[in-house]
This record gives C-alpha cells, sequence and structure tokens, in this order.
C-alpha cells in the first residue's frame, strides 16, 4: 500500500474543499495559508486546510459526517463516508509554513509572522477500505448494529448529520495536525489518527442517533413495531411447520394488511421470502452439516412432496439437493 503526499495551492484563495457549511464566511473572505492532501489509495483521502482566521469570524468548534450508501448502478460508484472538522485557536507561523509552537518568538504579542488560523480537516473513507473491518461480522441483517450498517454499507438512506467536538476528537484532531514523521512512519501514524477519528465520530453518532422515520406511520408506534418483531419469531419457531398470514396476524393481534407492509419496510423482504429463504437456510444446513436425506429434510420442513422441495431448493440456491450433496 503506497502512500501518495502533495502540498496543494499555500497560498490560494480557493481550496480545494471548500467547508462552506462549516465556516459562516463568504468564500471570498478565505486566505488559504496551508494545504496538504494525503491518499492512500482504497483506503481515505485526507485533506488539511489552514486558514487565516478573520477578527469577525464567530463560531463554535464543529464536525459533519456525510453518509453516501453504494448502489447498484455501476456508473454511480461506491459508498462513502466522509468526515469533516473544523476547529480554531492555533497559531499558524508564516515564516515556518508550520503551527506556531516551540518558536523564540511564541511569547510576543506583536510577532508579525504568527496569526490565528482554523483548521479544517476533511477524511474520506472508501466502502472498500470500511467494509474490510465488518467482513468477518456475523450479525445478521436485522440485528446488525448502526456501526455495522454505516461501515458495512448497509445503512439504505442517504445522510448529512452534526456532529459536536468533544474532548477526544479534539485530542485525536490535534495530535493528527502536529503530525511529527515523514516516510512509513508518517503512514501508520495518520493511519492511526484517522481510525480514532472514525471510532469517536461513530461513538458520537450512535449516542445522538434519531429515532427512523418510516413510511408506514403506524411504525411510528413502538408496540406495532414490538408486533413486527414477534411475527418474525413466530416465523422462525415455525421453520417446519408453515404458518399462514392470516395464523400470524391473528397470533400478533395486527391487521393483515399492517402487517405485511410493516414487515416488509422493517426487513426488507416480504413475509414469504423471509420465511422461504430461512427454510432454504436451514435445509442447507440440515443437507450439509448434519449429512441427512433429502426425503428427510422435505419431512423436517414441511413439504408435502420431495419434488415441491426441490423446487424451492433450486429456485433459492440454484441448485437441486441432490446436487448440493454431491459438490459437497
Amino acid at each position: 500500500m503506497r502512500l501518495y503526499i502533495c502540498v496543494l495551492n499555500m497560498h490560494s484563495t480557493q481550496p480545494l474543499f471548500p467547508p462552506v457549511d462549516l465556516l459562516p464566511a463568504l468564500q471570498h473572505e478565505w486566505e488559504v495559508l496551508q494545504e496538504t492532501e494525503r491518499t492512500v489509495p482504497e483506503s481515505y483521502r485526507l485533506n488539511v486546510q489552514r486558514i487565516r482566521k478573520l477578527p469577525h469570524w464567530q463560531f463554535e468548534d464543529a464536525g459533519k459526517v456525510v453518509y453516501t450508501p453504494k448502489t447498484k448502478n455501476v456508473e454511480a460508484g461506491s459508498g462513502s463516508l466522509e468526515l469533516t472538522f473544523c476547529i480554531s485557536g492555533n497559531m499558524y507561523c508564516r515564516a515556518k509554513h508550520a503551527t506556531c509552537d516551540n518558536c523564540s518568538l511564541s511569547g510576543v504579542d506583536h510577532c508579525g509572522e504568527r496569526t490565528e488560523c482554523v483548521d479544517v480537516v476533511s477524511c474520506t473513507f472508501s466502502e472498500k477500505y470500511l467494509t474490510a473491518f465488518v467482513k468477518n461480522q456475523v450479525s445478521a441483517k436485522n440485528n446488525r448494529t448502526f456501526s455495522e450498517e454505516v461501515m458495512g454499507f448497509t445503512h439504505p438512506r442517504p445522510f448529512v448529520r452534526t456532529l459536536p467536538v468533544c474532548g477526544k476528537s479534539r485530542t485525536t484532531l490535534e495530535t493528527l495536525l502536529q503530525n511529527p514523521y515523514q516516510g512509513t512512519l508518517e503512514q501508520l501514524y495518520l493511519g492511526a489518527q484517522v481510525q480514532l477519528l472514525l471510532l469517536n465520530s461513530l461513538e458520537c453518532m450512535i449516542g445522538e442517533k434519531e429515532e427512523p422515520v418510516f413510511a408506514c406511520k403506524f411504525l411510528s408506534n413502538e408496540a406495532d413495531r414490538e408486533k413486527i418483531t414477534r411475527a418474525r419469531e413466530l416465523l422462525l419457531e415455525h421453520i417446519g411447520n408453515p404458518i399462514t398470514i392470516k395464523t400470524l396476524s391473528r397470533k400478533v393481534a395486527m391487521n393483515e394488511c399492517y402487517l405485511k407492509k410493516g414487515f416488509k419496510e422493517i426487513y426488507g423482504c416480504t413475509i414469504f421470502e423471509f420465511y422461504q429463504s430461512q427454510r432454504m437456510d436451514h435445509a442447507k444446513y440440515l443437507l450439509y452439516e448434519k449429512g441427512l436425506s433429502v426425503t428427510e429434510v422435505s419431512m423436517l420442513l414441511g413439504y408435502s412432496s420431495i419434488s415441491h422441495f426441490s423446487t424451492a431448493f433450486k429456485k433459492h440456491t440454484g441448485l437441486k439437493p441432490c446436487e448440493l450433496l454431491l459438490r459437497s
């Protein structure tokens, strides 16, 4: 893995990544004192802008996260997660082109080379980089945590969320800005800091996670969501003894129409699709792991005939039960 480093537009007035929504200043007021960009291919892109702070700028340190889920449309590109933080208070030395510290003039009030700055740190993580952290997770689709959904790019909706700069994030940002390394050690150092920044941001998002907004209005009622969850549990309990939707709706005390609509919105598939998927997964386990015969599995799963079971199995897996056994 190579690290590409380039220093861009040291005195440009047109930053590559304008922090429009974090700086309450007009673009023509910006003076970029320093800008650096570091890119690790297929991992992350880190951009740091040091902007001269004007006297009338008044704002609190802030951050934001922009999440874009992956899409089936190849031309639209992969998913991404971008973190941007804006912090002020650091002093910049024009003479050294660096943070104003360890200088013999640091105590002088009217040093002509020293100016207060605003640091804007932006880090964009690639889908491939983040999914590597969750690819070994065994959580079922409906049991995934918010962090797993975001890092695995299975969270269905894009979002932009403001993040407060907590003490841990501020410390990590300061450490990142004061990078003392070069070469390979710099790569390790920056990689560690951006991972900490991501960790802190995910913790912050989890702590402030908003209630989900459902298309089916009745799902805003927690009691109705619990009924949908109970319906799923009943389907799993009846894996070998098929249950009708009518019976299922009666057992959970919910209208059939509401049950079907609510189930699809929460779990992303119809009741029948979910049930069939679970039955076929269980069938593969019984055939491959337990070594049961096709006839035994067909009976255990409640099929009236082997041919019906074989047809359903092939539709779901692409193979007939006997073909699976031959491959194993």
